[in-house]
């Protein structure tokens, strides 16, 4: 393995880390679904040897990895915001 194919090894599994990291904020619920995609995603693009696409792939999973850390804190923010108007109802 090349230092290239080791870097982008190294992004990758960095970039899975942060993703099942994430996973633990879900709803519980959802957690385990949500690492089994995860790991789908991951899984699906294991055997790709094409140093472009492989790049395409990171930027594209920090991407999604962006946009789940952003609704998963509009979830929390929903449940504070729920959990607060009942402790404001209850006398």
């Amino acid at each position: 393995m090349d230092l290239r194919a080791f870097i982008l090894r190294a992004r990758v599994l960095k970039l899975y880390r942060q993703a099942l990291r994430m996973t633990r904020r879900a709803p519980v619920h959802a957690r385990d679904e949500l690492m089994q995609t995860v790991r789908a995603e991951i899984e699906k693009n294991r055997h790709c040897d094409d140093k472009q696409k492989i790049r395409f792939l990171i930027s594209e999973g920090l991407q999604r990895l962006k946009e789940l850390d952003e609704m998963l804190d509009m979830t929390g923010n929903i449940l504070l915001d729920a959990i607060h108007c009942n402790l404001q109802v209850t006398p």
